[in-house]
């Protein structure tokens, strides 16, 4: 087990494979919540994360433009989708242990930590759901193409904390809140309890990691003494690309700490 918070980090970022990326994710998790219990916390550390995570040979990553359309009625579309959801959750195991590794040097509290310890071994849980469920229906994460963008975020906000838990956790991980009640309705008129189910605990758990984002987003910006909502916009205007698109999950976004004047002012016109 590596010494510190950050190492843990840099090895999760660091694993190619998408099982023993998970592995050590919830390994990692363990232990930091396990010395917390007991009254010898892991140090947090420092660490250089790499730009961009290792990632295994399979998917062929393409520009979202080249990804091929599928009819979500059909099998095939199904399995489309559970595929790009396992490649997004994927990503966001990297990108929560990336916001550990990547801003040691800002103090924070330590509650900062269990929150995105917490979202990263959440995450590592649902690919692994999401992977199970590809498997019973006799395919694999890599069969598919994917997205090539999803580390874009990640890279835009490098140099700043506050424009990183606006974009990941308020702008990319709230939009997850938008439109996975459809996804369960879908995979509920196809007759898939297995996949309903795993996308439940998905949909249930997400509304904590943007409710994370919300939170340390508002302790920053007391800290800096800036007005959160006008921050926001700045930073979503500065570093997203694109307009927010409707419709948005009103009651979800307001449990997770997101009223309606942060993101409607940011929302393309219908």
């Amino acid at each position: 087990m590596p010494a510190s918070l950050a190492d843990c980090a840099v090895a999760v970022l660091g694993t190619a494979d998408a099982r023993a990326k998970t592995a050590l994710s919830r390994r990692c998790a363990a232990a930091w919540f396990e010395g917390r219990e007991q009254g010898r916390p892991m140090p947090i550390g420092t660490a250089r994360p790499p730009d961009r995570p290792a990632r295994p040979a399979k998917p062929e990553l393409l520009d979202p433009r080249d990804v091929p359309r599928r009819r979500p009625g059909s099998a095939a579309g199904r399995l489309a989708i559970l595929h790009a959801i396992a490649h997004i959750e994927l990503n966001a195991v990297d990108l929560h242990w990336d916001i550990i590794a990547r801003f040691t040097h800002v103090p924070m509290p330590a509650g900062f930590y269990d929150d995105w310890v917490k979202a990263a071994d959440e995450e590592s849980k649902h690919f692994d759901l999401l992977s199970d469920r590809l498997e019973a229906h006799g395919a694999f994460y890599g069969a598919l193409p994917a997205h090539a963008g999803m580390w874009r975020a990640a890279e835009d906000t490098a140099q700043d904390l506050e424009a990183r838990l606006a974009v990941v956790p308020m702008v990319l991980e709230a939009r997850g809140l938008d439109v996975t009640p459809g996804m369960i309705a879908l995979f509920e008129k196809a007759g898939d309890a297995d996949t309903v189910a795993a996308l439940e605990v998905i949909y249930a758990e997400e509304v904590g990691h943007v409710a994370y984002g919300s939170k340390w987003f508002h302790f920053l910006c007391g800290r800096h003494d800036h007005d959160p909502k006008d921050r926001f916009h700045d930073l979503v205007r500065r570093y997203f690309h694109g307009a927010l698109k409707p419709p948005f999950n009103v009651e979800k976004r307001a449990e997770a700490g997101l009223p309606p004047d942060f993101y409607w002012p940011l929302a393309e016109e219908v």
